[in-house]
């Protein structure tokens, strides 16, 4: 018989790539990782993993394991969530990460929701970035993630998660506004239909200072200074593609995940950036020019592990940031 809590150990290590990193996501010593593989390896007659540089990887039989292991610990997730509406109906802890726009967004409106509707579940809220919220999820630290899509995410076919899209927005670019991109403000643009579900309208101010401008090509910005997050925020990410996608390498020589300060750096004409446009709703805009750029956007979803997404604290969570983000995409123009 197979230990279903090595089979955790066994996706721990599969997923952060070293027995060190999983050992503190299971909250264990390294040692006893070690010793719950041995065992694991023991059970099923196999080798499971092999040395990868400084890491570890998973052997052909260890992959086929892991695939066995993701649907079992779905389903008991399936059966936990089953057993926790007959027995205890709507009363209890959720714990949701999520990335501090969102927050603001849709999780804060969410939680405001739940307090009158469902007043016996309690949310608590982790402020983490997009990328490391979904590990979170995966560990078993927290219930919930609201995410960001970004290169390296797991898929929308991952068999570990449960995704539910919850809203997209476009990036529009910041300029000095002094920059030569910044002049010729062009007519106002209409509003575009969403073009599907879960995308914005364009709630840009169209009296902010270049926020009815004329549209910027990512071409136009080869060669710029940027100013933006660090690497492995998953924004870093979306912009770089972007800007791989037209043709160069972005050169940051200013970074901050706080994208108050990355304005102020560009009002500062310390270079130019790419933010999300729902982040520019309550920044001081005042020294730089907002421009829409063609291509890049950001998207949020939900994930819960495969199976949870049945649970009865869960369901009205899930359900109350749809009906956020649902809220959101009706925001006027102003």
């Amino acid at each position: 018989m197979i230990d279903t809590r090595r089979l955790r150990t066994l996706r721990a290590v599969a997923d952060h790539r070293t027995v060190t990193a999983a050992a503190a996501a299971l909250h264990l010593t390294p040692s006893a990782v070690s010793q719950q593989l041995v065992a694991l390896e023991h059970e099923v007659g196999h080798r499971l993993l092999e040395r990868d540089g400084r890491g570890v990887r998973l052997t052909a039989v260890g992959r086929i394991l892991l695939g066995h292991t993701n649907e079992v610990l779905a389903q008991l997730e399936r059966a936990e969530a089953d057993i926790a509406a007959y027995t205890t109906g709507t009363a209890g802890e959720v714990k949701a990460a999520s990335f501090a726009t969102a927050i603001g967004l849709v999780v804060a409106p969410a939680v405001g929701a739940l307090r009158s509707k469902e007043p016996g579940i309690q949310v608590r809220v982790l402020d983490a970035e997009g990328d490391q919220s979904l590990t979170m999820v995966l560990d078993g630290a927290v219930d919930v993630a609201v995410a960001v899509e970004y290169r390296g995410a797991p898929a929308e076919d991952d068999r570990r998660l449960s995704r539910i899209p919850l809203y997209s927005e476009p990036f529009d670019v910041v300029l000095p506004g002094d920059h030569p991109l910044a002049r010729g403000s062009g007519e106002p643009r209409e509003p575009a239909e969403p073009r599907e579900s879960g995308e914005l309208w364009d709630s840009t101010n169209p009296d902010a200072p270049g926020a009815a401008g004329r549209e910027v090509a990512m071409a136009d910005l080869a060669g710029e200074t940027w100013i933006g997050p660090y690497p492995g925020n998953p924004c870093h990410d979306v912009i770089a593609l972007a800007c791989e996608h037209a043709g160069f390498t972005p050169e940051f020589a200013h970074s901050s995940d706080d994208f108050d300060a990355v304005i102020a750096l560009a009002a500062a004409g310390a270079g130019v950036a790419m933010v999300p446009r729902l982040a520019l709703r309550t920044a001081d805009l005042s020294g730089v020019v907002v421009r829409p750029v063609a291509g890049p956007e950001r998207r949020v979803f939900a994930a819960v592990r495969r199976g949870a997404e049945r649970h009865p604290l869960l369901v009205p969570l899930l359900d109350a940031l749809t009906d956020a983000a649902t809220a959101l995409r009706r925001i006027p123009h102003r």
